[in-house]
């Protein structure tokens, strides 16, 4: 178990704190808002987009036997049937009689502190489950598919049902006959899929936790039949290596081995990376053996040879796949909960000091890299400064911030997270320097003007 607890309210002050600040916006707020629907803002915009491309540079960009692949979010609904989804993606729903407020029936047995394998021992009576709301009586459990159903064409039929796609890995399973050919790819490679996908969820909550549409980024790596385990376990070190990468303690993360019985129906091995989040322990990521179940059903259904010939020995055989799948919201969850920090800083008086909030994100994630900010608003200093912000552009990204005092400016610059600070005063207009902050550390450097570039250059790893 995680030896450390992020405290309750942090959660709270951390949507508080990227409402004010631009990272995470409730949707659609001015209509009375859409339940757990959330916009991102222009600095959780940028946010988002930099994990995105870190995990693109870490497991596709930076390696031999990866491929990016983008495919449609409405495909042909066979693909659905065909992997289990229209029959077995459903959660289990109950409805209060009295409030009329819906619930996952797995949920409230969580919140009774009922373990999976004590319900399948001995049934549950519902009658002793009430309502968590209201206390009211809960109807009979029944099954609620969780995929977005809409319609192609004009008119509504039962002929041109389809779906949002619930997840990736059936477009990158029906394209790898042709991505093996064109490509001429030999095993073991991945496919990797990073966008958005659509489910129904009866209770989204937890802030971006859990959402009905969100990003996910995942890999189908297919292999020969016996080469599974090497291949989980390199992918499992990858994930380990990428968390780290993002600034998120070992000790908040456990490695829960799902047992049989409780896998999805395609998997022979799951591995559950939870995170002690405020709210609990819960799933972060997902890495998962998940045999040849998904080729084989795609071969059958669509009657198309998706087997892989090996060029040397000549035996034909039906790929395996591992798959390690993230969510970008949890990722982006995780890794603001890790950066967010509460601590003493010196006020202007001696010997005082003040609460900072700091968001101490990686460097390569910070939505803005370096503000530039002139010591006062004033034209002798705005000038040079805003050339400063300029020259500073095509390689970093740059704000400008003049309004307000140059500590509160810090603060701001804290608590979206900008790793550096630089200061023009006066006494740059006859030393030509210019004073350079730190986030974390908050300490103060003097350097040449015309050294900033390479000085940023350094810090960032900007060739």
């Amino acid at each position: 178990m995680p030896t450390e607890t992020n405290e309750p309210n942090k959660l709270d002050k951390l949507i508080t704190l990227c409402k004010q600040r631009g990272i995470i916006y409730p949707g659609s707020e001015i209509y009375g808002g859409l339940a757990n629907s959330w916009h991102f803002g222009p600095y959780g915009a940028v946010l988002k987009n930099n994990i995105r491309q870190a995990w693109l540079k870490h497991f596709v960009f930076s390696r031999s036997d990866v491929v990016l692949l983008e495919s449609a979010v409405i495909m042909n609904p066979k693909i659905w049937e065909a992997s289990g989804h229209l029959q077995n993606f459903t959660d289990p729903l109950v409805d209060c009689k009295r409030c009329q407020k819906r619930f996952r029936a797995d949920h409230l047995l969580e919140a009774k502190s009922l373990e999976p394998g004590y319900s399948r021992e001995k049934p549950v009576d519902w009658s002793e489950i009430r309502c968590p709301e209201c206390g009211g009586e809960l109807t009979e459990v029944r099954q609620f598919n969780l995929m977005f159903k809409t319609h192609i064409g004009p008119v509504e039929e039962a002929g041109s049902e389809a779906y949002l796609r619930p997840e990736h890995a059936g477009g990158m399973f029906t394209d790898f006959k042709i991505i093996q050919q064109t490509l001429r790819r030999r095993l073991p490679f991945g496919i990797a899929q990073i966008g958005k996908i659509f489910r129904n969820e009866i209770t989204p909550g937890n802030w971006i936790f859990r959402t009905r549409e969100f990003e996910i980024m995942e890999l189908e790596y297919f292999v020969e039949p016996d080469a599974w385990q090497p291949a989980f376990t390199m992918w499992l070190e990858a994930m380990k290596t990428w968390l780290k990468s993002l600034g998120v303690k070992e000790s908040e993360l456990v490695f829960h081995e799902i047992e049989d019985g409780e896998r999805a129906h395609y998997s022979k091995r799951t591995i559950d990376i939870e995170y002690n989040y405020p709210f609990g322990q819960k799933e972060l990521y997902g890495l998962a053996y998940r045999t040849d179940y998904d080729l084989s059903q795609h071969a059958k259904y669509s009657g198309q040879d998706l087997s892989y010939t090996d060029p040397i020995s000549g035996q034909t055989f039906m790929p395996h796949v591992v798959e390690p799948s993230m969510g970008l919201e949890r990722t982006m969850l995780v890794t603001l909960l890790s950066a967010y920090h509460e601590e003493a800083a010196p006020t202007a008086k001696a010997g005082e000091t003040e609460t900072r909030i700091v968001l101490k994100l990686p460097l390569h994630l910070a939505p803005v890299q370096v503000a530039v900010l002139p010591l006062s608003k004033n034209e002798q200093l705005s000038a040079p400064a805003q050339q400063l912000a300029d020259s500073l552009r095509p390689q970093f990204v740059v704000e400008y911030d003049e309004t307000q005092s140059i500590g509160r400016r810090y603060r701001r610059q804290d608590e979206i997270g900008t790793p550096f600070c630089i200061t023009i005063d006066f006494d740059t207009l006859q030393d030509k320097a210019v004073t350079v902050r730190e986030r974390d550390s908050m300490k103060q450097e003097r350097i040449a003007l015309d050294q900033v570039i390479s000085y940023l250059s350094t810090k960032f790893k900007v060739n």
